[in-house]
This record gives C-alpha cells, structure tokens and sequence, in this order.
C-alpha cells in the first residue's frame, strides 16, 4: 500500500528563506531512502511564505524509516523557530 502525503508550511515572515532552505535540504537524502517514490517541495507563487512537501512512500515501513532518518531529525529539531503554520493530510492510501 502506498502512502502519499501532503504537509504544508507557513514561513514566518523574516524567515522564508531559511524555511526554503531546511525543506529543500530534505529532497535529496529523502528520495535516496529506501522506499521512496516521491519528495519534492514547492513553493506558492502567489504566497512565497506558504510550501508544500508532497511525499509518496512505498508502505507505512518506509514511511517510519523516513521519520528515524537523520536528516528528518535534524529539520524535526529546527523548523519551528521559523515557521508559524504547519498542518498536513494524507491524500491517498492505495492498496
């Protein structure tokens, strides 16, 4: 079963680029992990403050060893002082 979700955040003002830069640092380590089928991050044109993770994953297993990666500790430690949103859905579990 695949999982796809969908986590946006909301940049504080004075830190949109250094929210850019904590998101963008996780596509690459991501997509390299076992289980990944996509990792890709966006940023709102018409709202530069506002970014969207869209991530796919093979199963709920690949899926937790994302979440005990390195790199996600490292943005899970230090996001927070420079977002002042975030909120996620799961988009599909596809069987």
């Amino acid at each position: 079963m695949t999982i796809t979700k969908r986590v946006t955040f909301i940049a504080k003002e004075d830190s949109v680029e250094k929210m850019k830069e904590l998101l963008t640092a996780m596509v690459v380590p991501s997509k390299a992990e076992d289980g990944c089928l996509l990792y890709d991050i966006y940023q709102y044109e018409n709202n530069p403050r506002k970014f969207m993770a869209v991530e796919t994953w093979r199963d709920e297993e690949a899926l937790d060893g994302h979440k005990a990666s390195e790199h996600y500790a490292i943005y899970k430690s230090s996001y927070e002082p420079f977002c002042d949103e975030k909120y996620s859905d799961e988009l599909e579990v596809l069987g």
